[in-house]
């Protein structure tokens, strides 16, 4: 028996990326794109109206960034694995991090990567 699907939310403000993340996550046995977001407002608003099961942030957004976004949605739904997929994974603090409930980073130039860190986060959740 295969696994559930497990539902896949992309907040990243560069359109092409989100669509070569969506390109990446194409004919995965269980994790699917069920949403994208241009910005973190919406990446929130888009978690509350279709309950993910992992939540993939860029750092750097309009409106609202990834570790803002983080934070309102580890409030919301703690239970929910959020990754922060950025480029400057070197100048975070960890407790800041831990602080918005990021449960990994990946950064974007190790694109490849983040399949396999998707995967470790929804079967430990």
């Amino acid at each position: 028996m295969g696994q559930k699907t497990k539902r896949v939310l992309i907040a990243d403000d560069n359109a092409h990326l989100r669509k070569a993340l969506c390109r990446l996550f194409e004919g995965h046995a269980y994790l699917e794109i069920c949403a994208e977001a241009a910005n973190g407002r919406e990446a929130v608003e888009k978690a509350i109206a279709i309950r993910p099961d992992l939540i993939i942030l860029d750092l750097s957004m309009p409106v609202m960034n990834g570790l803002e976004a983080a934070r309102h949605l580890s409030a919301l739904m703690p239970h929910v694995p959020k990754i922060l997929f950025t480029l400057h994974a070197h100048a975070l603090i960890k407790s800041d991090l831990d602080a918005a409930g990021i449960s990994r980073v990946v950064s974007k130039s190790d694109m490849v990567e983040l399949i396999g860190h998707s995967e470790d986060l929804v079967k430990a959740a």
